[in-house]
């Protein structure tokens, strides 16, 4: 499936990973306790400034603060749209 989404300038398109539904001992976690994740795999990335090249590509994992980009939603999948600087590593 191709994605029709391209960002501008510095932006990158992430793909959140699906928060976590059982704790490491059994126990599920309730849609209403669970955590916004903030890992997720990038999947398009603009062509950057003049004064600032990319770093990150397409396929990359990447951590991001919890309050960091914004939601959309896209052909029933949620991503998060974000410039480059609120990316905090690559993994």
């Amino acid at each position: 499936m191709t994605l029709n989404i391209k960002p501008l300038s510095d932006r990158v398109l992430i793909e959140p990973v699906a928060a976590e539904t059982k704790t490491a001992s059994g126990i599920f976690i309730p849609d209403t306790a669970k955590e916004k994740p903030q890992k997720g795999t990038v999947v398009a990335v603009g062509n950057g400034t003049k004064d600032h090249n990319m770093t990150v590509k397409i396929g990359d994992t990447v951590l991001y603060g919890k309050y960091a980009g914004t939601e959309l939603k896209h052909e029933g999948t949620d991503y998060l749209i974000m410039r480059e600087d609120d990316i905090l590593a690559i993994i």
